[in-house]
């Protein structure tokens, strides 16, 4: 904080004694105080002029590349993620088959009579009917 106060009003002093420079010359007439630093302190703010221009015109093509790389990261994690996804569902069905007694279960004829019944109702009457008046 210190630093930004004492950087701001170095500027605001410097600025005034440029003003101040500028009138006191416009005064005198014709007389320029050291012409030769002028001249090279204008050309190289021409140039510091051309280099934020350059980088403004920079900065407008950055935000659509921020855009674009974010959007292909975002789009490359979730491709990574659905494969990591997917090979850890192979891998919980191949320990479910290591744990199981019976390796490679297969769906057989059922043997219990009340889940036959249980299967043929919900066959014949439907999915969606349940019988709520008993």
């Amino acid at each position: 904080m210190f630093v930004s106060i004492t950087l701001f009003f170095a500027a605001f002093l410097g600025i005034c004694a440029l003003f101040a420079l500028k009138r006191w010359e416009e005064s005198k007439g014709e007389q320029v105080v050291a012409p030769a630093l002028r001249a090279r302190l204008d050309a190289s703010a021409m140039q510091l002029k051309d280099l934020i221009e350059a980088g403004q015109k920079d900065l407008e093509k950055l935000l659509p590349a921020i855009v674009h790389l974010s959007r292909l990261s975002l789009h490359l994690a979730a491709v990574g993620f659905g494969h990591l996804a997917h090979w850890v569902g192979e891998q919980s069905h191949r320990l479910a088959d290591l744990v199981s007694y019976k390796h490679r279960f297969e769906r057989r004829e059922l043997r219990s009579e009340f889940l036959k019944k249980v299967i043929r109702h919900k066959k014949d009457n439907g999915p969606d009917s349940l019988d709520t008046t008993a």
